[in-house]
C-alpha cells in the first residue's frame, strides 16, 4: 500500500497528537555537511479507517524522490496511527521510543493526548526494549562489516574517504549506549550526554578508527546483554494498560470529532 497519498497526508495532518525531531539532531550528533532532518508524527486515524474496511498505518512524507538518499536540508517525516505507533513501542523499538524522552524544544506538535503518552512513558518500557536496542546495534555492526546486505552500502564515499561506513559506526554505538542507559535508569537523555556525545562526532567525521568502534561495541554489548536480564524494568511492557488507555482514547478522539 502506497503510504503518500493525498488522503493519508490529510489523516496523518488532522489526527496528529506528536510530532517531533527524530534525527541526528535530537541526539545532538548532527554533522554540518549531513543535514537531513527526520521527524516522527504519531496520529489519531478516523473511525472508518479502524472499524471499517479502509487501512491506515503510516504516511511517509521525503523531500527528495523515493531511491534518492537524503541530503542538506531534506526531510523525511513518517506519521504512525497510534494503534502502531503503540505496538512498536510496546516492542520496543528503538527509533519509536524517542518521543516519549526528547525534549520540548524538538516538539512540533503536541496534543493533550501526546502529553498524556509521554507522561506514561515508564508503562511502555520493559527490557523487551534492551533486546531490541541490542538486537538493532548487532545489525549495524554486520551492516559496517559487510556481514549482512553484501558490501553494499549507499555511502561509498565515506568507506573512500575513512576504509569503514562512519555512518553504521556511530549508529552502533549509539544504540549501545543508549540502551544501556535506558535499561539502568529507564529514561533517554536527549540530546546524548558528554563526553560519548563528542566521541560519536568525532566518530562520524573519522576521527576514530574502525578498531576502536569495534572494542567499544563489544564492551557495550556484554552490558546490554548482562542488564536485559537484570534490569529493574519489568521483562514485558503494560500492554493490559496500553490497550485500555488505546480504547479511551480514541472513543474520546471520535467523540470529538
Amino acid at each position: 500500500m502506497k503510504h503518500s497519498t493525498p488522503e493519508f497526508a490529510r489523516i496523518a495532518e488532522e489526527g496528529t497528537v506528536l510530532r517531533c525531531q527524530v534525527g541526528s539532531g535530537v541526539h545532538g550528533l548532527t554533522v554540518s555537511d549531513q543535514g537531513d532532518r527526520d521527524e516522527l508524527g504519531i496520529c489519531v486515524e478516523p473511525p472508518e479507517y479502524v472499524i471499517g474496511l479502509r487501512s491506515f498505518e503510516q504516511y511517509v512524507h521525503r523531500t527528495r524522490p523515493d531511491h534518492i538518499r537524503s541530503g542538506p536540508g531534506d526531510l523525511d517525516l513518517t506519521v504512525y496511527s497510534l494503534r502502531k505507533w503503540m505496538r512498536l513501542a510496546l516492542d520496543g523499538n528503538p527509533t519509536v521510543l524517542l518521543p516519549l524522552f526528547v525534549p520540548e524544544s524538538e516538539i512540533v506538535a503536541v496534543t493533550s493526548v501526546g502529553h498524556d503518552l509521554r507522561a506514561n512513558a515508564d508503562r511502555l518500557l520493559s527490557r523487551r526494549a534492551g533486546r531490541r536496542f541490542l538486537g538493532y546495534m548487532r545489525a549495524q555492526r554486520e551492516r559496517m562489516e559487510g556481514l549482512r546486505g553484501g558490501k553494499h552500502t549507499n555511502r561509498p564515499e565515506l568507506i573512500d574517504r575513512y576504509g569503514f561506513d562512519t555512518k553504521f559506526a556511530y549508529h552502533m554505538l549509539r544504540l549501545g549506549i543508549q540502551g544501556v542507559e535506558l535499561m539502568r535508569t529507564g529514561r533517554l537523555t536527549l540530546p546524548m550526554p558528554e563526553p560519548d556525545r563528542t566521541w560519536l562526532r568525532e566518530l562520524r567525521r573519522g576521527e576514530h578508527s574502525r578498531a576502536e568502534a569495534l572494542a567499544r561495541t563489544t564492551e557495550l554489548e556484554e552490558r546490554l546483554v548482562g542488564l536485559c536480564e537484570t534490569s529493574d524494568l519489568p521483562e514485558e511492557p503494560d500492554a493490559a494498560w496500553a490497550d485500555r488507555w488505546l480504547v479511551r482514547t480514541y472513543q474520546r478522539a471520535w467523540a470529538d470529532r
